[in-house]
């Protein structure tokens, strides 16, 4: 979970120029003034970037603070890791 959060801090910072440190799991939009819905997708857009990944809409939904944020990247990094060949 430390790298993923590591990762979506650097997302938060190329999304919104913010201090990568100040993002924690209890992060939500309250705390984050452009992380409204545009700003969630430039957010979401990052981190698909950052992890190589594409998100679907059910995802975006359930990304309503960095802790689902990190569960659902974990989820669909286990997800592309077990279907690559070994």
């Amino acid at each position: 979970m430390e790298d993923v959060l590591t990762k979506v801090q650097a997302a938060f910072k190329s999304a919104f120029d913010i201090d990568p440190r100040t993002i924690t799991l209890d992060t939500s939009p309250d705390n984050v003034p452009a992380w409204d819905s545009m700003g969630h997708v430039t957010l979401a857009s990052s981190l698909e970037s950052m992890f190589g990944l594409m998100f679907d809409v059910d995802d975006l939904m359930e990304m309503e603070n960095v802790r689902e944020i990190c569960r659902v990247v974990q989820s669909k990094l286990g997800k592309v890791q077990s279907v690559q060949p070994v």
